[in-house]
């Protein structure tokens, strides 16, 4: 039995009606207004502003010797903001949705988050090269252009998106309410625990939250391109299917029209058939005459080569057949 998510797809084409989400303007004024916000956050590092100054102190700080209790909690916690763990969970979750919902939409929206992932904050992490707080070289400075790709925190920015993707398919308002909370703390919490581990400054992850909160808001506009994804996805499975199918009926060839099976007859060979005919006349000299019985059906019986030598009668000559002996002629 088929599992897979096709299978379903197979017996109802047409998927559920789904609410797709919309641009509107409220969500188009809060892209606005986060794309400032983001644009700030870059200009007060690349100035060396309070913020800089800020990252310092918390540096300096060392938080991650203060409370060494929650060290090993938080080693583990971290790992919720880690692109390749957090990736291969929601997309175990949202498989299982995309075959409960017959669409491949869930797993395509993932995909496109990621991607938009990957290319913004990947650009800005190496067009910047900030280095982390544990490889800074002078107090006070925003350690920009040295190399480095901290910025914006990419753990941070994983876990708004990847767990935000779940709120954002919700199929339900109190499932969105619940589900929004649930990455809001996720994604605030990697954010503070990569703080306290001192592996970045918060200028870095406050980025990275605004980072992550730029690609849930601007997915509405990729709508149109997923859907078209998965009605090119679609149709090129058809069409795979389609032509497998009938190669498989070209090389398995159709079924005989008498049958599923060939009928197989089966024949005596050439010497069997000899010897069964020498038997019927031997019977027929002997006065065990055959007359009246069918040949054929003798001939349709399968023998064996000796049990047809055992039934013949051997007809022997009347007489000897050795030479009479030459007597030698005596005189006298």
């Amino acid at each position: 039995m088929r599992t897979d998510i096709f299978a379903r797809l197979d017996r109802e084409p047409e998927p559920p009606k789904i609410e797709i989400p919309r641009m509107s303007r409220t969500r188009v004024t809060l892209f606005g207004g986060t794309l400032a916000f983001y644009l700030a956050i870059v200009i007060a590092v690349l100035a060396s502003s309070w913020l800089v100054t800020l990252d310092w102190k918390i540096m300096l700080f060392r938080p991650y010797q203060q409370w060494q209790q929650l060290h090993a909690f938080l080693d583990y916690f971290v790992v919720l903001g880690q692109r390749g763990p957090t990736a291969v969970m929601i997309a175990a979750w949202l498989g299982w949705r995309s075959w409960r919902q017959h669409t491949l939409r869930p797993l395509l929206v993932l995909g496109a988050s990621l991607l938009l992932l990957n290319v913004t904050v990947g650009a800005v992490k190496l067009g910047l090269g900030r280095l982390g707080p544990h490889y800074a070289t002078q107090i006070g400075s925003a350690e920009l252009f040295a190399g480095g790709d901290i910025f914006p925190s990419g753990h941070t920015a994983n876990a708004v998106v990847t767990w935000g993707i779940l709120a954002y398919l919700a199929t339900t308002p109190r499932a969105r309410r619940y589900l929004s909370i649930g990455s809001s703390v996720v994604a605030l919490g990697v954010g503070a625990t990569t703080v306290y581990l001192g592996t970045h400054w918060l200028s870095d992850v406050l980025l990275g939250w605004v980072a992550g909160l730029l690609i849930l808001l601007a997915l509405p506009w990729f709508e149109p391109t997923i859907a078209r994804t998965e009605t090119a996805v679609l149709a090129v499975r058809a069409q795979v299917r389609a032509q497998w199918r009938e190669r498989r009926g070209t090389v398995s060839g159709p079924a005989p029209a008498d049958g599923p099976w060939p009928v197989i007859v089966p024949q005596l060979p050439a010497q069997e058939d000899e010897d069964a005919g020498r038997s019927t006349v031997g019977t027929a000299h002997s006065g065990r005459g055959t007359a009246g019985r069918n040949t054929t059906a003798q001939l349709t019986q399968p023998r064996s080569h000796a049990t047809a030598r055992s039934e013949r009668t051997p007809t022997t000559p009347a007489g000897s057949r050795r030479p009479p002996r030459s007597r030698p002629v005596t005189g006298g």
